[in-house]
């Protein structure tokens, strides 16, 4: 039976899609999570009623997410995707041949269950590549335990691939979090985070960007739109070294020729530098919550 599928991003919006159809529907201990068929996007899942993703549009998140951070960094060895249960971060880190290591810490074990079943054109199968290391549990556990090891690992690129602050990866947003991550970040290392919409999440997405210029040294946003949300979507990247921004559209399109990255759907050398550029709107939007500079 078909129904529409709806989303308030915010108490004063709601949008959705017609003619949803259920195909699957958990509880797990953690969260309410439904798989859905639509004519839009295709199949895609939420929890606790809110979208995660799709497979018509995962690409333009999931790449955004990775390339380039990933490609900033001269040689990524190890990569931690934090939450990531859908697989789709974990499959656009395998398209780096020098990564050696993708650890992805997944709080729900029932998320990686009804993603494989379900949604196989977001993970393409990347939990049965060698190069991926499956933790179910909280990231924040494994994060200290990997702190209390002798010699901890060392991981050159960190994806918040997270439900948002308001939910049980709140614990994970803060500064907290941020300085026990850097203990397991190489020097160069850089962490990359989704923040929310600019329209419906503005305040939101400053105390966001507020903690971030807390614990790094450089923070920059991206920002791109992603149908499945509804709207114009902002990530950042942060670093203590390495600067996404300022690579240019010759050193992106020389370092993915390089490793030998062709087969992309949204970021490609020319769409880079637009990523890193916000609108005036947005900057003012953002500008009513962001601390004055110090």
């Amino acid at each position: 039976m078909s129904a529409p599928l709806l989303f308030q991003p915010s108490p004063n919006a709601t949008y959705g899609f017609p003619n949803a159809r259920r195909l699957a529907s958990v509880v797990s201990p953690y969260q309410h999570i439904e798989v859905w068929d639509t004519p839009q996007l295709g199949r895609l899942f939420t929890l606790d009623g809110r979208p995660m993703t799709a497979t018509g549009d995962e690409f333009i998140y999931h790449e955004c997410m990775v390339h380039p951070a990933a490609l900033t960094h001269p040689g990524p060895a190890a990569a931690l995707v934090l939450g990531g249960g859908d697989g789709g971060a974990a499959r656009q880190l395998l398209k780096h041949p020098g990564i050696e290591r993708i650890v992805v810490a997944e709080l729900d074990a029932e998320v990686v269950r009804l993603t494989r079943e379900h949604l196989a054109e977001v993970h393409g199968g990347a939990f049965d590549n060698p190069r991926v290391e499956l933790v179910i549990g909280d990231a924040a556990h494994y994060v200290a335990h990997l702190i209390d090891t002798a010699s901890p690992a060392r991981f050159d690129l960190v994806i918040f691939d997270l439900t948002p602050p308001d939910s049980p990866a709140a614990g994970l947003y803060t500064p907290d979090f941020y300085a026990q991550l850097k203990q397991v970040m190489s020097p160069s290392a850089t962490l990359t985070v989704h923040l929310g919409s600019p329209y419906f999440h503005a305040e939101r997405i400053a105390g966001l960007l507020d903690d971030l210029h807390g614990a790094f040294a450089i923070v920059r946003t991206m920002n791109t739109f992603i149908p499945l949300y509804g709207s114009l979507w902002m990530m950042a990247a942060a670093s203590d070294a390495l600067d996404p921004a300022a690579l240019t559209t010759e050193n992106v399109a020389h370092r993915l020729t390089a490793r030998g990255i062709d087969s992309l759907k949204h970021y490609d050398a020319p769409t880079h530098a637009a990523l890193f550029s916000a609108s005036q709107s947005v900057r003012d939007k953002l500008s009513q919550f962001l601390k004055p500079a110090r």
